[in-house]
């Protein structure tokens, strides 16, 4: 069960002027159930995006790459589950193409206005005539409230939907931001990770949509991991509308930065609820590091305790074997670190208890308090490297004998 996590229920989940949503079942991977799922932009829409660093990007990747580039003005996003149309070669791209193209035609625009985005199996073709066929469906279901079906519809082996809402004023007017996302394995960020779609009806400039969105992926999808490895599928777009509206030229624009947290906002709470519900997860982790000279050498070290499996199995153990944590802040590439300076706390339920100082065991911790705080569900490690001001935080989760189940029959 995912770590205290719940699905917002649909009312909980604001409409966004501007978007509307539908879904449809097509029959890409499995019969009946909801896998295809289609946005759609009212004219003047921004959109921005970034996308998996993998070599092996997905076609659909590629494609929203270079629709992007192309600079047109965006006016749907259509998303697939089951199949991931990566490691598809020349056949992945023209299927990818294809659907943008019968996107275009039932919604009368440009294919090159239409975003495509899959997630699944790797290495397998994409029926895209099943999810052309799907495409109707999907029409004829949008509506500015399916939010939450749209949610589910993105699912693969998640075991719950995705999403939230914020809503802030501005000059007397209301500004919603909306978004959904997918993810439970092959997650570790190198850019964003997995699938996320924020929308938002403030109007923003183009070139400070990028740059909120690279913002909030650094403070949100690309502080978490659940196995530490890369998907070759990974997108976060951020949509910003206009219907509001509201328009933000700039970062010094007036309740521009109350607009900011709030996508934040909500991009942290979709990036939490990824690891909440990461494969097999029985307990969710936060790894503090301050004291670093920069936030990057923080990450670093953050990252170096998130990822090890020696760490993850100890705490799915309850097993206060700290000196794990203790070896991965060694090997985190911080060649200069002064390890009679690094400090390490646990956590839990509002208080801590310091485990590790002077380069080796503190004096005052006792194996019991460790193990009782290893045992709640969510638990916080805190690293301070003594070194400088900078700090960062990393969203893991334990590795469980199910991860090992799930992956193994993920494709039966």
């Amino acid at each position: 069960m995912p770590v205290n996590y719940r699905t917002p229920a649909p009312e909980e989940l604001l409409p966004v002027a501007g978007v509307r949503l539908g879904v449809a079942a097509a029959a890409i991977r499995k019969l009946d159930r909801h896998d295809l799922t289609l946005l759609a932009l009212d004219a003047g829409s921004r959109v921005a995006g970034v996308f998996t660093a993998n070599r092996f990007c997905a076609a659909p990747v590629q494609v929203c790459r270079r629709h992007l580039e192309i600079g047109s003005d965006m006016r749907a996003l259509v998303i697939n589950t089951g199949i991931a149309n990566a490691g598809t070669g020349e056949q992945g791209w023209q299927a990818a193409t294809a659907t943008c193209a019968a996107v275009g035609r039932l919604l009368g625009i440009d294919d090159r206005q239409v975003l495509p985005f899959s997630t699944g199996v790797i290495l397998e073709p994409l029926p895209v005539d099943r999810l052309i066929a799907g495409l109707p469906s999907c029409v004829a279901n949008l509506a500015a409230d399916n939010w939450h079906a749209a949610a589910h519809a993105i699912m693969t082996t998640d075991t719950l939907a995705k999403a939230a809402s914020r809503r802030i004023e501005n000059a007397g007017r209301s500004i919603t931001i909306t978004g959904i996302s997918k993810g439970a394995g092959m997650i570790r960020p190198n850019m964003a990770t997995m699938l996320a779609f924020i929308a938002t009806d403030a109007g923003i400039a183009a070139p400070l949509l990028q740059q909120l969105l690279q913002e909030a992926a650094a403070e949100s999808f690309n502080c978490i991991t659940v196995d530490g490895d890369t998907s070759t599928n990974d997108s976060f777009i951020l949509i910003a509308t206009g219907g509001a509206g509201i328009e933000f030229a700039d970062a010094g624009a007036a309740g521009y930065e109350a607009l900011r947290q709030a996508v934040i906002d909500v991009a942290v709470e979709l990036a939490q609820a990824i690891v909440r519900d990461g494969e097999g997860a029985s307990k969710f982790i936060t790894v503090a590091v301050e004291g670093g000279r920069d936030s990057a050498e923080c990450k670093r070290v953050g990252y170096a305790i998130a990822h090890s499996p020696l760490v993850k199995t100890a705490f799915f153990a309850s097993d206060p074997n700290l000196g794990r944590i203790l070896a991965a802040i060694g090997y985190a590439e911080v060649d200069d670190l002064d390890v009679d300076r690094v400090k390490v706390w646990l956590a839990s339920a509002g208080s801590e208890i310091l485990v590790a100082e002077n380069g080796g065991r503190a004096a005052s911790y006792r194996e019991e308090d460790g193990a009782r705080r290893m045992q709640e569900a969510e638990i916080d490690v805190r690293v301070d490297l003594g070194r400088g001001p900078a700090r960062a935080a990393i969203y893991t989760c334990d590795l469980s004998y199910d991860y090992v189940r799930i992956n193994a029959d993920y494709r039966s």
